[in-house]
């Protein structure tokens, strides 16, 4: 790695750890902050069945009676080494709430995520190697119906159908592998959509370059052109989406664990919200906001590492023109 690269990649952690930052205290000011202050509303709300010595002891446990400035100094300080707090309707520590949910939240978006990586290079590599009079037109249009169909009616469907239609899953067993694997399909395919159209587009562009057609000269066969030459230059592009799908993937699981009626991240929003939990909330909206950050740093700085024509400078990105890339895939694929 050279100088420069280190430069820049230690100066885009620090431009992520300071977002990382910001969305923190932005939460915090939410939550803690505007007028009314929420916490303080929910601890009298009548129905919960606190006396004022009970509020006083939360407000003092949970440092509501200290200023402003040293709330966010405790509560940044104990987030930076993963302590969330207590639950105010609990009284457990919200990273003991949410260590044991994740497990099954990301089970679920990594099965999504490999569903939608594997539809997407399916879709990708039928519209170039199907003719057009045997369907390749209608490929094409599957990513367009993809993101215009909500995962939640997907989710639906996929109940009606395989659940009480042909009984492959129990509904009232949720974590069963095909109640898994349906809610894995129900979260993957809007998040396919997005990877085939950037795919699909890139390869249209590869497959017109002259070194394809130099390699079909010389004999190569449809799969061994798409898995040789079209597919790694077609999916340096995709690394971008794909980082930008982990916060539908996020998004997504909270809603598709609802309508499954799965146990993880998204039935702890629910219930956090329907209670006003609001220490669990400001915890998962800050993780969810750490984990895109992270996921989009890691995009930016293994994109060079994969495409050595791309350097990383202090201004935009710097790529070759489309004939010095023309030129040298061709000679790839010639030498090859």
């Amino acid at each position: 790695m050279s100088n420069a690269y280190l430069a820049d990649a230690a100066k885009r952690l620090a431009q992520a750890f300071i977002v990382i930052l910001l969305a923190y205290v932005l939460t915090f000011v939410v939550v803690s902050i505007l007028p009314g202050d929420p916490i303080t509303n929910v601890l009298r709300d009548p129905q919960n069945g606190f006396s004022e010595d009970e509020i006083k002891a939360i407000i003092a446990a949970q440092g509501l009676d200290q200023p402003i400035p040293v709330q966010l100094w405790t509560s940044l300080s104990h987030f930076v080494i993963g302590d969330f707090g207590l639950s105010m309707r609990s009284s457990r520590p919200v990273a003991t709430l949410i260590a044991e949910v994740l497990p099954s939240t990301l089970i679920l978006a990594s099965a999504a995520f490999a569903i939608a990586l594997l539809l997407a290079m399916t879709i990708a590599y039928g519209t170039q190697f199907i003719p057009k009079q045997l369907g390749q037109g209608l490929l094409r249009g599957f990513p367009s119906f993809f993101l215009s169909v909500p995962n939640f009616v997907i989710g639906l469907m996929l109940i009606h159908v395989f659940g009480f239609q042909l009984g492959l899953f129990r509904v009232i067993a949720p974590n069963s592998f095909w109640a898994t694997f349906f809610a894995a399909v129900a979260l993957g395919i809007p998040v396919s959509a997005r990877i085939a159209e950037v795919l699909i587009a890139n390869l249209d562009k590869e497959s017109e370059q002259e070194y394809a057609a130099v390699a079909r000269g010389r004999g190569l066969t449809q799969m061994r052109l798409f898995a040789k030459h079209l597919l790694k230059p077609s999916s340096l592009p995709v690394v971008t989406v794909i980082a930008l799908a982990i916060g539908e993937l996020l998004g997504g699981s909270l809603i598709t664990e609802t309508v499954f009626g799965r146990t993880g991240i998204g039935s702890l929003v629910q219930r956090s919200v329907s209670t006003q939990d609001l220490p669990v909330l400001q915890a998962v909206v800050s993780l969810a906001a750490v984990v895109f950050v992270l996921v989009n740093l890691i995009a930016d700085l293994v994109y060079p590492l994969l495409d050595p024509r791309v350097k990383l400078v202090d201004g935009p990105r710097e790529r070759p023109s489309t004939a010095d890339d023309s030129a040298t895939a061709k000679s790839a694929a010639v030498t090859s």
